[in-house]
């Protein structure tokens, strides 16, 4: 089965599908070693781990599409990919979809925000008029080459405009044809209960971000709300910027990394991870 295929299956299958985010094909793997089942490549992963920047919009289109191929032929499981805000009007848009599914991603998610966009966790976010960004997802419906390729609406009108507008525009996204609706940083257990009740029978996203705007729960109980997908798109570079300060320190401190060791893998484990008798060669002398 292909992985846009199985990905669309999976969708249809009981259950709340938990998707933490990754930035490059190493924490990718990882999570499928995990037995992951789904990932998302967000922003705010590979902006921090390309730039050591914030999510504040200062990635291209061409290098997320080009750390999505990356992504993508690291694993075997879907990946759902960050459009932001396809990279501009309904042309750019079209090409953005199209570019996201050479690269191999499962899903695409495309956001409502003024460009330059952020981390819709963060303050300061702006938002296009709901009309302008149904033509856009419209515009990527209409791109898509892959019928399982599924579209994702994601709005981002709670923190400037108020949960009544974010669940206007979600009714609005919704006729334009997308496959599943993302309503991001609702501010308490009961607007995500109101956004799930609202939009019952759809396809929802929820995304918890530790520290974030959004109470922090369970798979379970987002699952019982009837959220079908859940992200944790930040636990990967917390887990990872902690640990290496804190490996690296016990390095400087002591000269060795002895002290840390049981928190590595030797070299014979990681190389395995890799697979490196795939490329081992025999040469005749």
């Amino acid at each position: 089965m292909k992985v846009r295929e199985r990905f669309r299956q999976m969708l249809s299958e009981p259950g709340c599908i938990i998707t933490p985010g990754v930035y490059d094909g190493l924490s990718a793997l990882a999570a499928q070693l995990s037995g992951i089942d789904a990932v998302v490549m967000g922003g705010y992963g590979v902006s921090a781990s390309r730039l050591a920047r914030p999510d504040v919009g200062l990635l291209t289109m061409s290098e997320m599409a080009e750390q999505l191929k990356m992504v993508c032929d690291a694993v075997t499981i879907p990946v759902i990919a960050d459009g932001d805000t396809g990279y501009g009007n309904e042309v750019n848009v079209e090409r953005t979809v199209q570019e996201y599914e050479h690269a191999g991603a499962a899903a695409i998610l495309l956001e409502d925000q003024e460009f330059p966009k952020r981390c819709g966790h963060m303050a300061g976010k702006a938002v296009i008029s709901a009309d302008d960004h149904a033509r856009k997802l419209k515009a990527a419906v209409a791109a898509r080459q892959d019928p399982d390729f599924v579209i994702i609406a994601r709005c981002d009108a709670r923190g400037p405009l108020g949960l009544d507008e974010a669940l206007r525009r979600g009714h609005l996204y919704l006729d334009a044809g997308v496959d599943m609706l993302f309503i991001e940083a609702p501010q308490s257990v009961d607007e995500l209960a109101t956004i799930a009740r609202e939009f019952s029978g759809a396809k929802l996203v929820a995304n918890m971000i530790e520290g974030g705007k959004t109470p922090e729960l369970d798979a379970k109980a987002l699952d019982d709300m009837g959220f079908k997908v859940v992200f944790w798109p930040c636990t990967a570079p917390y887990v990872v910027l902690k640990n290496l300060v804190d490996v690296f320190t016990a390095l400087k401190e002591d000269g060795t990394t002895a002290r840390v060791r049981d928190r590595m893998l030797s070299f014979t484990e990681f190389n395995n991870t890799m697979n490196l008798d795939r490329f081992s060669v025999c040469r005749a002398h």
